[in-house]
């Protein structure tokens, strides 16, 4: 869709080049969203692709992913074989609900930005302690953790002027076992429920949902939970007014097929670790 209201274009190449934000800005990475409907409040766009960032970046502590990076891009990633968390990758960009030209363009940072219930690229990095990099509009830094960035349908931390840089992923988080559930309403639908469990070296179990609820719900246990325990805690940590209510599923459904996803991760989980 055209936006015809956009009166100029920027094109930064450093952080020191960014203009100062006014009203009627926004960022364009892939605009997959942005031109995907009217933005007749946008006057200016800012271009992030002339800032090159590198897509992916392993080092010695962790996985960078830029926020420009594209949902091919991580897909095609080679992951060394010890981290043994990697099919999360596989997973995660396979729950969206695009074809395969939206994954040529759509980011990684706007799956985040966007903040949908069911982001998979929030479940993703948030199952795997993802640490978000921000620039603030006053020249300073905030580093912040996925699962807290997004705060609810649709919003997120960001302040106007505000850009999301990366998002860094541990090396220990790509090395843990991991179990990964996903369900909608139809066979090719957005999920409505996406949940992601993992365990440490040392037996500590983490569990990640996301589609289901507003804002993703981390969970952490010191061993994988007996049943009951991990039900007890799911009902004491998510109220039922955090449940997502749209067209993809009512929240007594998304609750229902919650619970009883977490289970199959506990048991798969707990499987793996038998002998």
């Amino acid at each position: 869709m055209d936006l015809n209201t956009i009166i100029e274009v920027a094109h930064p190449q450093t952080r020191g080049q960014l203009p100062v934000w006014t009203a009627g800005d926004a960022w364009l990475a892939g605009g997959t969203w942005l031109f995907s409907e009217p933005q007749v409040h946008l006057t200016r766009l800012i271009d992030l692709t002339d800032f090159r960032w590198p897509a992916l970046s392993i080092g010695d502590t962790g996985l960078t992913i830029a926020a420009t990076c594209t949902v091919a891009q991580l897909d095609a990633l080679a992951c060394p074989p010890e981290w043994i968390a990697a099919p999360l990758i596989d997973q995660c960009c396979r729950a969206f609900l695009a074809s395969f030209k939206i994954w040529k363009t759509a980011t990684v940072g706007g799956n985040l930005c966007m903040a949908l219930p069911a982001g998979p690229m929030i479940a993703l990095t948030a199952a795997l302690d993802g640490i978000c990099t921000i620039w603030k509009a006053d020249g300073s830094e905030q580093k912040i953790g996925v699962a807290d960035f997004v705060i609810g349908n649709q919003r997120n931390v960001l302040a106007p002027g505000d850009l999301l840089r990366q998002i860094d992923i541990p090396i220990a988080a790509l090395k843990r076992r991991s179990a990964f559930r996903q369900i909608s309403l139809t066979p090719v639908g957005r999920s409505a429920a996406l949940l992601i469990g993992s365990v440490t070296g040392a037996g500590a179990m983490a569990l990640t949902v996301t589609a289901s609820t507003t804002r993703p719900v981390r969970l952490s246990f010191p061993d994988i939970p007996a049943a009951r325990e991990l039900r007890e805690a799911m009902l004491h940590r998510i109220p039922d007014a955090l449940y997502h209510h749209d067209v993809h599923g009512k929240p007594a459904w998304r609750k229902h097929m919650t619970l009883r996803l977490a289970q199959e991760i506990r048991a798969e989980l707990q499987g793996a670790a038998l002998p």
